[in-house]
């Protein structure tokens, strides 16, 4: 029988649920899609990235059949590329060994890549109808207040007792709208600070309401300073057209496009920093010009500030040692090739001057 948790929410859930593109889908697909890009990332901002996907890629088959290249453009923006290449991966493993069909299997969804037992769980859920609970950040920040988990939400034995919560309540026969019910109400009133505990479903069984520690649940253990790098990039521009490199198929942000560069040491310039960096990955030598601007961005486990300048070659045609390949452009081109959000923004700034800043 579905617990006094489950009716409550499925009731309201039944009212109050969001509208989104993948929801109603009869396509296990789309929901595979949507599952992938929601992993990091806020709904609201998955939604366009998500449509122009489904548009580009609308079958596993066309997926499965396109360049990296194109995935890496298409999903350009959305961030944590790995998500981008293993979705493209584990829809040629499904070409290739299950006929193009989803496997509607928690075990077999596992071993594709890019699934995890969260998203195995979602897409078993939601797309096939199984009893599978799952576990995501607001499923996490709900159960946590309701049954006022005190453990550290990320903690082994935290993750632990809120699978063990998430599976208690499970109501079988609807675990896709239990666990979307979940989702929603920690998106739309449970939310991280000033929850709508007045509105809220479960309110009268949430604990943690009741004891007055709602704000301090989950428990998130204290996280370390994020490290902080200066980098500089070159600009390398020759008779209109500049250099960018591939990155390697591996690592931060692999395969995509970039402008050649690096981090900066200890007692080292800007500008020394380049030439070395050049050297080392061009075996090329630079003359270093005019700043071209400074780009800031966080990733998950950093930060960077990064210095961009104009450069011209002062040495022999480069050769690249790290990067996977090199290509000379035309700043108007650069939209073609996919880049992270740093990179981007300097090729925007390049495609807006004037061609007497090209030279």
């Amino acid at each position: 029988m579905p617990s006094l948790l489950a009716d409550l929410l499925l009731n309201w859930y039944q009212v109050h649920a969001r509208v989104l593109p993948w929801r109603g889908q009869a396509d296990p697909y789309a929901v595979w899609v949507a599952e992938i890009m929601l992993q990091q990332t806020q709904v609201d901002t998955v939604i366009p990235y998500y449509l122009r996907w489904m548009q580009r890629f609308p079958d596993i088959a066309s997926l499965a059949a396109a360049g990296q290249q194109e995935v890496l453009s298409t999903w350009e923006g959305l961030g944590y590329y790995s998500r981008a290449r293993n979705l493209h991966r584990a829809a040629q493993v499904v070409m290739a060994e299950y006929q193009g069909v989803l496997p509607a299997d928690l075990h077999q969804l596992r071993r594709l890549p890019g699934i995890g037992r969260y998203t195995a769980a979602a897409i078993a859920s939601i797309a096939f109808g199984m009893d599978a609970a799952t576990l995501d950040g607001n499923i996490r920040r709900v159960l946590s207040r309701v049954f006022d988990v005190d453990l550290p939400a990320r903690s082994g034995a935290g993750e632990q007792e809120l699978w063990r919560l998430a599976e208690a309540n499970l109501p079988p026969g609807r675990a896709g709208e239990y666990n979307q019910a979940l989702m929603d109400l920690g998106a739309m009133l449970c939310t991280p600070r000033a929850p709508a505990c007045s509105t809220c479903p479960a309110a009268s069984l949430c604990l943690a309401l009741q004891r007055g520690v709602q704000a301090q649940r989950p428990v998130l253990e204290r996280r370390p300073a994020l490290p902080h790098y200066t980098v500089a990039a070159a600009v390398i521009q020759r008779g209109g057209d500049v250099l960018i490199a591939r990155r390697p198929q591996h690592g931060l942000l692999a395969g995509l496009w970039e402008f050649p560069g690096g981090k900066l040491q200890d007692g080292e310039s800007l500008p020394d920093c380049l030439k070395r960096e050049i050297c080392e990955e061009l075996l090329t030598d630079i003359q270093v010009g005019e700043p071209l601007g400074v780009y800031r961005h966080a990733f998950t486990h950093f930060r960077v500030t990064l210095h961009a300048f104009h450069c011209t070659l002062n040495g022999s045609e480069p050769h690249p040692v790290e990067a996977s390949e090199i290509r000379w452009a035309r700043p108007a081109e650069l939209g073609s090739f996919p880049m992270g959000k740093i990179d981007r923004q300097i090729a925007t700034r390049l495609a807006t001057l004037p061609a007497k800043e090209e030279t």
